[in-house]
């Protein structure tokens, strides 16, 4: 399957307003492609065209609410309006709410629902067709570690993580049964430092925090960037996500009790917050256009992610690993 190169693709950023979403459009645009973003905040999504027309970017964005299928599918028609093709989708938002399941309502759980996981539903549906007329394209769904791994105050986000799982998977699978050349790719990240955490629902009294370390957004968008010319499956993004998918396979047991005993203590700062405290689990937070959190002095460096886009480096790093291996078990042969 031929992806096109970046600065020859049309691309679609759903959830571009912060965060994760506002830094991959830019690197799309720095990296030539032509851009359509697209989140509820105007205010928000007018300020990242500007910045990405400051450097001679191409871009347009469409107000958009993602629990809506007609205003989703309205995003990839003005793409294709606007552009004449549509060649990767890539899909961020989502909301969060803080809460102990029974402090969380019906209502509140199934706008989870609704956002994080109908919303990319609706995404796939809506870019589909126009990527089946181009005959070949990219889906990138930005899910979560937590799509395989749940974690304690976050059961609604943890359920919708999983259901986009379960939805990617299968469209996957349909299809390649179809011979469709279309990538479908599941961006699993761990931590990262956005407002996200800034901007939940928090029913915990706190303002809330992910449990450290923290990754930066760009590495995020470095590996959409990368599964936008290059068809992937899975990308874990933090050396964290791809430690926490082993020992999940091998116990997850044994991840029940270190998150009994750090998970929820460490999702709690000091700092006061009452749920009434401006959040965009409704509606936007119309001044808050970062790409950063709060949390940067818990940013670290993620080495899986440096050697998974550089394939020859990490084949070295395996055969130097084994070559020790080797060496070692010589030396203790030879002292026995």
């Amino acid at each position: 399957m031929q992806l096109k190169p970046i600065n020859q693709q049309v691309v679609s950023v759903v959830g571009a307003s912060s965060g994760i979403g506002r830094i991959t459009a830019l690197e799309f645009a720095r990296r030539g492609a032509k851009v359509v973003v697209s989140a509820r905040g105007e205010s928000k999504l007018k300020s990242l065209v500007e910045e990405i027309r400051s450097f001679g970017g191409e871009a347009t964005f469409c107000v958009a609410d993602v629990e809506v299928f007609e205003q989703v599918k309205a995003i990839a028609d003005k793409t294709v309006e606007v552009y004449g093709r549509l060649d990767t989708w890539v899909h961020v938002a989502a909301i969060g709410i803080f809460a102990t399941v029974d402090n969380t309502t019906p209502e509140e759980f199934k706008h989870v629902i609704d956002v994080n996981l109908m919303g990319q539903v609706y995404g796939a549906m809506a870019a589909l067709p126009h990527l089946k007329r181009e005959g070949r394209g990219a889906l990138i769904h930005v899910s979560s570690m937590e799509g395989r791994r749940s974690l304690p105050y976050q059961s609604a986000y943890s359920a919708a993580k999983h259901g986009v799982e379960g939805f990617i998977e299968a469209m996957r699978v349909e299809l390649q049964y179809q011979k469709s050349p279309i990538s479908v790719t599941s961006v699993k990240p761990a931590v990262i430092n956005t407002p996200f955490w800034n901007n939940g629902l928090t029913k915990l009294g706190v303002k809330p925090t992910g449990i450290p370390p923290y990754y930066d957004p760009k590495l995020v968008a470095d590996a959409i960037l990368y599964a936008a010319e290059h068809p992937t499956r899975d990308y874990l993004v933090g050396d964290v996500a791809k430690i926490l998918d082993v020992v999940q396979r091998l116990s997850p047991s044994l991840v029940d009790s270190l998150l009994v005993l750090l998970g929820l203590d460490l999702q709690r700062t000091s700092e006061a917050k009452s749920e009434d405290a401006p959040n965009n689990f409704y509606q936007p937070v119309a001044e808050d256009d970062r790409v950063n959190g709060d949390y940067g002095n818990l940013v670290v460096p993620s080495v899986s992610d440096w050697l998974e886009k550089n394939p020859l480096l990490q084949w070295g790093a395996i055969a130097g690993t084994l070559a020790l291996a080797y060496l070692a078990d010589q030396v203790f042969k030879k002292e026995g």
